[in-house]
């Protein structure tokens, strides 16, 4: 048996065992099993096949072509403007993932005048850039409910970033027995505006 390339380790006892691990830490390729006949190859996995009926598959060809593609990290800071016409303005992202913003709703069933309102939240700092966050509303200016959003940042094909949200509204009731219609859902998808 040949010699493996530096800084692959190999701890299997057969050449076919060590060539998948060649490919696993090396050239940073996936290899699975399949238990049906796609594509055979004289491969065989580090024990992760259950029996011998199973074939391995090579389910990525080439290190370049089928990595997950690189993103930049989606940046929640800037103005987003959501398929409503609403207008939220997030302000710099700190270290720790928390923000602070300005919200203007372009929706309300209150009389009063619509108002900036103001919304603190939080993401997480995924490496991957596709991060989840959640942020809350408090339209004390102009109503009585708070809203709270969740949801995810994604950097699309196209290189925009596109926020998918979901929401309740949590309405101010009179009594007890009004509860049942006090909380609304939604969804929400902000793109940016600068």
């Amino acid at each position: 048996m040949g010699t493996l390339p530096q800084g692959v380790t190999c701890r299997c006892r057969s050449l076919r065992r060590c060539s998948v691990e060649v490919l696993r830490q090396h050239l940073g390729l996936q290899v699975g099993c399949a238990g049906f006949w796609l594509r055979r190859s004289p491969l065989w996995t580090s024990g992760q096949c259950p029996s011998h009926k199973h074939s391995p598959v090579v389910l990525h060809v080439s290190r370049s072509q089928h990595r997950y593609p690189q993103t930049r990290p989606c940046n929640l800071t800037g103005w987003w403007e959501n398929d409503l016409g609403s207008k939220m303005q997030v302000f710099k992202v700190g270290k720790d993932g928390t923000f602070s913003g300005e919200y203007h709703t372009a929706v309300s069933s209150t009389k009063k005048p619509i108002q900036l309102s103001p919304l603190t939240g939080s993401q997480h700092l995924d490496e991957d850039g596709q991060c989840t966050f959640g942020f809350t509303v408090n339209w004390k200016k102009f109503s009585d409910s708070t809203a709270v959003f969740v949801g995810q940042c994604f950097n699309g094909d196209d290189g925009k970033e596109v926020l998918h949200t979901s929401w309740l509204l949590r309405e101010k009731v009179d009594s007890e027995s009004d509860n049942w219609k006090a909380t609304r859902t939604g969804h929400n998808t902000f793109t940016r505006m600068d």
